[in-house]
């Protein structure tokens, strides 16, 4: 099997495990944890070192969940307490869970900050650390992002990474109706950082993105995907944001998902 197939297969698994959690739990934000699920996948193959990858996207948490189970990082009877009383699986990701979570996001906007920190700080200690942080479209609305991407620039810092999870679509609409974000390639080569362009659903492409040359500069890697990405029904539909599924949909989902 080669690593994209078997990067596949820990997709199918997640993205099954995760709908089967959010039902028992009937709360999360399912359809931005569907669209990330090949980003994580692929961050959590990638990286090697638990505080090198931060979850800035923190409301997605149910899905990074799914990933570090699908990775054999996170135990099945673990993952059932998604959502229930004395779980240690909050709905924001949280450096209290273990895991390898080692920064508490959820308030958009404080991932890329921290990445930034922890990457300057690396290179002043003498350190070779690679940071890797995983973005939602919708915090690019925040002024700390844009400070974060100057002063990442500004040191060049090559060993910085951001992963963009572009969907399109946030909590209240789509993103170019809330704030517009595009022309986006041209507003982070402006700020001076290298810009890579896949699609986020694609693991040849997003690999090979996270393994790009270093030539001395920031990279951001803009992952093209698709909201509720693996159910027909919630693809592109923003009220799975928060919707949990009943039963019903619960089944077509995973009846979907066995053919996916």
């Amino acid at each position: 099997m080669s690593v994209t197939e078997n990067q596949e297969k820990k997709a199918l698994l997640a993205r099954r495990t995760l709908i089967e959690a959010v039902y028992r739990a009937k709360a999360a934000h399912l359809g931005s944890s569907l669209s990330c699920i090949e980003i994580f996948i692929s961050s959590l193959d990638f990286t090697n070192e638990p505080d090198s990858l931060i979850i800035s996207k923190g409301h997605a948490a149910a899905g990074f969940y799914a990933s570090l189970h699908a990775n054999g990082v996170l135990p099945e009877e673990v993952l059932r307490t998604y959502g229930q009383n004395g779980s240690v699986l909050f709905g924001h990701v949280s450096k209290e869970s273990g895991y390898g979570i080692q920064f508490s996001t959820g308030s958009l906007g404080h991932g890329l900050p921290f990445g930034l920190g922890l990457a300057v700080g690396s290179g002043l200690m003498g350190k070779t650390r690679n940071v890797l942080v995983v973005m939602s479209d919708g915090e690019l609305n925040e002024g700390t992002t844009w400070e974060s991407a100057l002063l990442a620039s500004h040191h060049g810092l090559s060993n910085l990474t951001v992963i963009v999870d572009r969907n399109g679509i946030q909590s209240i609409g789509r993103t170019e109706d809330t704030v517009a974000l595009e022309p986006l390639k041209d507003k982070w080569l402006a700020f001076g950082w290298k810009v890579i362009e896949v699609d986020g659903h694609s693991f040849g492409q997003l690999n090979d993105a996270l393994n790009h040359a270093d030539d001395g500069r920031p990279t951001v890697i803009l992952a093209q995907t698709t909201k509720g990405k693996g159910v027909s029904f919630m693809e592109d539909n923003n009220i799975w944001h928060y919707k949990p599924p009943n039963e019903g949909e619960m089944r077509l989902a995973l009846a979907e998902l066995e053919v996916y």
